[in-house]
C-alpha cells in the first residue's frame, strides 16, 4: 500500500495523533506527514503512506496558506488561546475595540509582507542543541534563538474590528514559506500596534498543491467502507518536478541505482527530477548532474 491522503485535521489533535489514527484505519505502520500543525489548529495535513513516506523531504518545504484570527489585548506564552497570559494592554473592552477599529491595517500588514526575520517561538518543535524548544518551555526555561528569514508572500485582511467575536480582533489570510510560525507573526503584529496579540483560530487551507477542498476528515476516513479509496497516487506528491521518462533498459538500471545519461536544454545542474518508466510509472527521484550530463537516482521507489 502506498500513496497520500490529504486530511482535514480537527482541533485538539497533535500531528502525531493524526498519523496514529491513519495507521490504525489503514492497518499499516508506515505512515508519516509533511509538516506539523499545532494541536489547536485545523486544516490541511498531507499524510504519506508506504513508500511515499520517503518523499516527505520534497514536500515539507512547500508553501503554506492559512486563515487566522488575531485577538488583540494580550499575549500568551504559547502565542495562542491555549496558553497562559503573559502580558496585557490594560485597556477596557470598549477602548480596545475602538483602537482596533481605528488602525490602518493595510499599512500595518504591508510592513510584514515579503522576506522578514522571525524568531521561532519557545513552544515549537524546532531543535536547539538536539532538543525541541517546547521541551525547554514546559520546564519554564527560555532559550536564546536566532531570527531566521521567512517569506510572507501574501498577508490579506479579511475582517477587522466588527461586532461579535471580532470586535477587538482581525481575521487574515496568510501565504508563507515553510517554517513560518503564524503564532509569532500574530504576536509581532500585536507589538507593532502596541496592543499585544495572540491567535484564537488557525486553519491551514493549503500545503503546496494540496488544498482544503480535497481534504477528508478523520471521521469520514474511519467510517468509509474502504478507507484505501481515499489514497491518491504517489505520483501526486512529486508531479511538480520535471519528468524524465526512460526506456525499459535504463528504467531497470535506475532501479539498481545507476545513473542515466541525458541531455536536455531545460535541465539545470542540481535540479530534482522525477524518473519514470516508458508507461509513466514513477521509479525514482533523481538529481541532474550537468558535468556528467546525467540523472543520478536519489531515492528509488519502483
Amino acid at each position: 500500500m502506498q500513496g497520500l491522503i490529504v486530511i482535514d485535521k480537527p482541533a485538539g489533535f497533535t500531528s502525531h495523533d493524526v498519523v496514529n489514527r491513519v495507521r490504525r484505519v489503514l492497518r499499516t505502520k508506515r505512515v508519516g506527514h509533511t509538516g506539523t500543525l499545532d494541536p489547536f489548529a485545523t486544516g490541511v495535513m498531507v499524510i504519506l503512506v508506504g513508500s511515499a513516506t520517503r518523499l516527505a523531504q520534497f514536500l515539507d518545504k512547500d508553501e503554506k496558506e492559512y486563515e487566522a484570527v488575531i485577538q488583540f489585548g494580550a499575549e500568551t506564552d504559547t502565542g495562542d488561546v491555549t496558553g497562559m497570559q503573559t502580558a496585557e494592554c490594560g485597556l477596557t473592552d470598549q477602548e480596545l475595540a475602538t483602537r482596533v477599529a481605528a488602525i490602518d491595517w493595510e499599512k500595518v500588514l504591508l510592513s510584514f509582507r515579503g522576506e522578514i526575520m522571525q524568531v521561532p517561538p519557545m513552544y515549537s518543535a524546532k531543535k536547539i542543541g538536539g532538543r525541541k524548544l517546547y521541551e525547554f518551555a514546559r520546564k519554564g526555561k527560555e532559550v536564546e534563538r536566532d531570527a531566521v528569514p521567512i517569506t510572507i508572500k501574501a498577508l490579506e485582511l479579511l475582517e477587522a474590528g466588527e461586532a461579535g467575536a471580532l470586535r477587538s480582533a482581525i481575521r487574515v489570510r496568510v501565504v508563507c514559506s515553510a517554517g513560518t510560525y503564524i503564532r509569532t507573526l500574530a504576536a509581532d503584529i500585536g507589538r507593532a500596534v502596541g496592543l499585544g496579540a495572540h491567535l484564537t483560530l488557525l486553519r491551514r487551507t493549503r500545503a503546496g498543491r494540496f488544498g482544503i477542498d480535497g481534504a477528508v476528515s478523520l471521521d469520514e476516513l474511519e467510517k468509509a467502507v474502504e478507507p484505501r479509496d481515499f489514497l491518491r497516487k504517489i505520483d501526486q506528491a512529486v508531479d511538480h518536478l520535471t519528468e524524465i521518462r526512460l526506456n525499459a533498459d535504463r528504467a531497470d538500471k535506475t532501479l539498481s541505482g545507476l545513473s542515466s545519461r541525458i541531455q536536455r536544454p531545460d535541465l539545470l545542474d542540481g535540479m530534482l527530477v522525477r524518473i519514470t518508466d516508458p508507461t509513466g510509472k514513477l521509479l525514482a527521484i533523481g538529481r541532474y548532474i550537468d558535468e556528467e550530463k546525467s540523472v543520478r537516482p536519489k531515492i528509488v521507489l519502483g
